[in-house]
């Protein structure tokens, strides 16, 4: 069973109009919603099952500027800025709050690559450092066993994943946004290259926007309109734990383990280094797009056949309109978590801070992070179909960026000046032989 999230109520009505129609209710589209709503545009979010039911409540709760890929340096700063003013701005609680995050240099060639981004992130205005262990002690009281260096950048911070997209979709909906929850987009309707409405499973809404911020689900929406787009999906497992009094602010990436303190005095917890990669029909498709990231990453990624290829290969094909679609089959995707990766990433943190010897572990879940060949998200106009912007690919970075990325498709939508440089994220680097590699030991 997921984390419990802040649950957030449907409007009753579904317009048969709007100017938006938001497909996915996680961080992307819930501040997408409010940024535009705020524009005085009528905006209508449908969500398939609960606002933030999937990877947007189920990630660690970050918020960094540290080792992002250079192309997101812009986007994330700004993003950093709007967490900062986030709760003030809508009148309630996200739990962000700045307090630092540490990246564990464990030998020398990783600190060779944190010292080289350092100097690269300065011009972009991210101010960074690396530590001795000697300072790490400082900044992490309680390790028994610090690195001998780390990457630090004190002005990142974390947010609480179960409640911040909740909230912003409050204050969307205050703003004029129609939130609706249980509400699948079945498919996308168009005529003469461009979008004309959203068919939801309540009804038809008429649109020349539709914004596709669907998550691990939004290459399956974009195939029905004819854009293959190449993503897959990772497991990733988190657990967390009861409070630990006087336990370290900052957050901590290690090879065993990474944590990060909860409002409630508790940590969440994951491993490290182990992601689990299910193996379906469109790791074939795609296995070339993504062989260089899965060489570069090969040690961290775990291979699995399960039932997820049977799935996805009875998901694949399309169905039509006026019947029941694949969304509504599975509202909320839950997959059950890697136990065992966990409970070796809390023996980890336990050897190296001895006060985590009487925590215990309160729940575990788990989460399927939309992933890019180049681990850089997509933020663009769907070329050949006018009106549809998509925004996904986030690669287990998302929420922290997310503030950044709902305002750049705002700006999209409104063809306003973006607040981030567009083209690092446009879609069609997958398809004009424009697209980077992805960074080495990022």
């Amino acid at each position: 069973m997921g984390p419990q999230v802040v649950p957030v109520a449907s409007d009753p009505v579904v317009p048969t109009t709007a100017d938006v129609v938001i497909v996915g209710g996680g961080i992307i589209g819930t501040t997408s919603a409010l940024y535009l709503a705020e524009r005085g545009l009528k905006v209508v979010l449908c969500e398939k099952g609960h606002i933030a039911g999937e990877q947007s409540s189920r990630n660690w709760g970050w918020c960094r500027q540290a080792k992002r890929d250079p192309r997101e340096f812009e986007l994330i700063r700004e993003a950093l800025r709007l967490w900062r003013g986030m709760d003030e701005h809508i009148g309630a609680p996200t739990g962000f709050t700045t307090t630092g995050i540490l990246f564990a240099a464990n030998d020398a060639k990783k600190e060779a690559s944190f010292e080289s981004w350092v100097r690269e992130a300065a011009p972009a205005g991210i101010t960074a450092q690396m530590l001795t262990a000697a300072e790490i002690a400082r900044v992490m009281p309680g390790d028994t066993a610090p690195p001998k260096a780390a990457l630090w950048c004190d002005s990142d911070g974390r947010a609480e994943p179960q409640k911040a997209a909740p909230a912003i979709a409050e204050a969307a909906r205050r703003k004029g946004a129609v939130i609706l929850t249980d509400c699948a987009v079945r498919g996308i309707e168009t005529g003469g290259g461009r979008v004309i409405a959203a068919i939801t499973e309540r009804g038809r809404i008429v649109t020349s926007n539709i914004v596709v911020a669907g998550g691990a689900w939004t290459r399956r929406i974009l195939k029905d309109v004819g854009i293959d787009l190449p993503q897959l999906k990772v497991r990733a497992s988190v657990m967390r734990t009861s409070p630990v009094p006087g336990g370290p602010v900052p957050a901590l990436w290690d090879h065993d383990f990474a944590m990060r303190r909860r409002e409630d005095g508790g940590y969440t917890i994951a491993n490290g280094h182990v992601n689990v990669v299910p193996i379906v029909p469109d790791s074939f498709r795609f296995c070339l797009d993504f062989l260089p990231a899965l060489q570069m990453e090969f040690a961290s990624l775990r291979l699995r056949l399960d039932s997820r290829f049977l799935t996805e290969w009875s998901e694949a094909g399309a169905r039509p309109f006026d019947q029941p679609s694949v969304y509504e089959a599975a509202r909320v995707l839950d997959p059950a978590p890697d136990e065992g990766y966990l409970n070796q990433a809390f023996a980890a943190l336990k050897r190296r801070f001895p006060m985590f010897g009487e925590a215990r572990m309160v729940q575990s879940w788990a989460g399927f992070i939309d992933a890019t060949p180049d681990a850089v998200p997509v933020i663009s106009p769907a070329e050949g179909v006018s009106g549809l912007v998509v925004a996904t690919g986030f690669s287990g970075h998302g929420f922290g960026i997310g503030p950044g990325a709902g305002h750049l498709v705002a700006d999209i939508v409104t063809d306003m000046a973006p607040i981030a440089d567009p083209r690092p994220y446009r879609l069609s680097r997958f398809f004009d032989g424009s697209r980077p590699r992805p960074m080495a030991g990022l």
